[in-house]
C-alpha cells in the first residue's frame, strides 16, 4: 500500500507529533479547567493517558499488517463488506475533524489578526494550502513535517518557559478534581485533540523498520503530551481556573503577559500566532492526507492526487456550518468524544477480534499437525 518503506523511526515520530499540536492548543487550558477546575493538570494527563491507549492499540494492529492500512485490513479482519462499512466512518469522522480544525483557525485568524479579512477567505486559504501539499507522496509529507517540527516546537516551549517566573502554584491547587463525572467527560475532550494520531495507520506501511513504529509512538504521545501538560499547568498557576473560564484562547493570553528578558521583545504572542499557524498547517495537511488516502484506498483507485481538489468543496462546506464560535465549540467538544468510537474503540474491537481468530487458527493447526 505504501509508495515506499523509507520514513524512518524518527520521521514516524516527528509527524506524529506535529500533527497532534494543532489548534487545539489555544482552547486546550479552557478545556481542562472547565472539567477539572484547578485539577486542570491531571484532567489533560488522564486525557493523554486515553489517547496514549488508542495510539497503542493502532500502532500494534499496524504492526500486525505492516504492510496495509485500517482501511484495507479491517475487511481481512470483518470480512469485506463489513470492513468497508466501518472504513466509511473513518472516513466521514477525519473529513469533519479536518473541517472544524479548519473553521477554528479562520475564527482565531479573524479575532486576533485579520479582523477585516471574511471568514470564509481565511478557512478556504487553509484549505487550499493542505489540499495542494496533500498531493503529495508519503515521502514529501514526511519530509515536510520533518522540517516543521522544531519550527513548532522550540518557541512554544521557550514560551512556557519564560511564563513560569509569574507562575503561583497555589493556582493549581487542590491537584484533584472532585466532581468524578465532569473529569471524565473533559479527560474525553483532552483525549480528543491527540485524534491526528490517527495517521499511524497510514505511517507504518512505509517505514522502513514497521516494528520501530511503538518506539515512534510512545516518544510522540511523551513530548505532545508533556507540551499540553505544561501548556495547562503554566496558565493554570498564573491565571487561576475563575479567570481562564473567561478567556476563549488562554494560551493565546499566556503568551500576551510573556517577554523575554530585558524586555529584548515584550509581546511574544506574534511569534506564537506565527507558530500556532504552522502547527495548524500540519495537523490539517494530516488528516486532510489521511482522509485522501482513505478515500483511495476504500474505492482502489490508482491516484490520490485528484481526490484532494475533488474533496475540497465538501470539506468548506462542513467547515461553514457551525453559526458562531459558540456553537463552532460546541459541535467540536461533541464530534471530538464521539470520534473517540472511530479512533480508539473501532481499533480496539478489530484488535480483539484478530486475536480471536489467530489463536483459533493456531488451534487449527495443531489439531492438523
Amino acid at each position: 500500500m505504501a509508495d515506499s518503506k523509507e520514513v524512518t523511526t524518527v520521521q514516524a515520530a516527528t509527524i506524529l507529533i506535529s500533527t497532534i499540536i494543532g489548534v487545539g492548543v489555544l482552547p486546550l487550558p479552557l478545556f481542562a479547567v472547565r472539567a477539572g477546575e484547578t485539577g486542570a493538570p491531571f484532567i489533560t494527563l488522564l486525557g493523554i493517558a486515553i489517547a496514549a491507549f488508542g495510539l497503542f492499540i493502532v500502532t500494534k494492529l499496524g504492526i500486525r499488517y505492516s504492510d496495509k492500512s485500517i482501511i484495507t485490513y479491517s475487511e481481512d479482519i470483518l470480512g469485506k463488506w463489513l470492513g468497508r462499512f466501518f472504513s466509511l466512518f473513518v472516513i466521514i469522522f477525519f473529513s469533519v475533524l479536518t473541517a472544524l480544525a479548519a473553521r477554528e483557525f479562520g475564527a482565531v485568524v479573524i479575532t486576533a489578526v485579520l479582523l477585516e479579512t471574511p471568514l470564509e477567505v481565511t478557512v478556504l486559504v487553509m484549505l487550499l494550502l493542505a489540499a495542494i501539499s496533500a498531493r503529495n507522496t508519503m515521502n514529501t509529507f514526511a519530509y515536510i513535517h520533518n522540517f516543521y517540527i522544531p519550527i513548532i516546537l522550540a518557541p512554544v516551549l521557550i514560551i512556557v518557559a519564560l511564563s513560569l517566573k509569574n507562575a503561583n502554584f497555589l493556582n493549581v491547587r487542590p491537584f484533584l478534581s472532585s466532581n468524578i463525572q465532569d473529569s471524565f467527560f473533559g479527560a474525553l475532550t483532552i483525549a480528543a485533540l491527540f485524534q491526528g494520531s490517527f495517521i499511524m495507520t497510514l505511517i507504518i506501511p512505509s517505514l522502513k523498520n514497521p516494528k520501530s513504529a511503538m518506539k515512534a509512538s510512545w516518544w510522540a504521545i511523551f513530548i505532545s503530551g508533556g507540551l499540553y501538560v505544561l501548556l495547562v499547568l503554566a496558565t493554570v498557576a498564573i491565571f487561576g481556573a475563575e479567570e481562564i473560564k473567561r478567556l476563549y484562547w488562554p494560551t493565546l493570553e499566556l503568551a500576551r503577559t510573556t517577554s523575554l528578558p530585558g524586555n529584548v521583545l515584550q509581546r511574544l504572542d506574534v511569534i506564537f500566532i506565527a507558530v500556532w499557524v504552522i502547527a495548524v498547517f500540519t495537523t490539517i495537511f494530516a488528516t486532510y492526507f489521511l482522509t485522501i488516502h482513505s478515500v483511495k484506498q476504500l474505492f482502489r483507485l490508482q491516484d490520490h492526487k485528484m481526490l484532494a481538489y475533488f474533496m475540497l468543496p465538501f470539506i468548506f462546506i462542513l467547515a461553514m456550518l457551525p453559526e458562531n464560535i459558540v456553537q463552532l465549540y460546541d459541535v467540536i467538544k461533541i464530534a471530538g468524544r464521539a470520534g473517540l468510537i472511530v479512533t480508539i474503540i473501532y481499533p480496539t474491537f478489530l484488535f480483539m477480534i484478530d486475536v480471536l481468530k489467530s489463536k483459533r487458527r493456531k488451534k487449527g493447526e495443531s489439531k492438523q499437525a
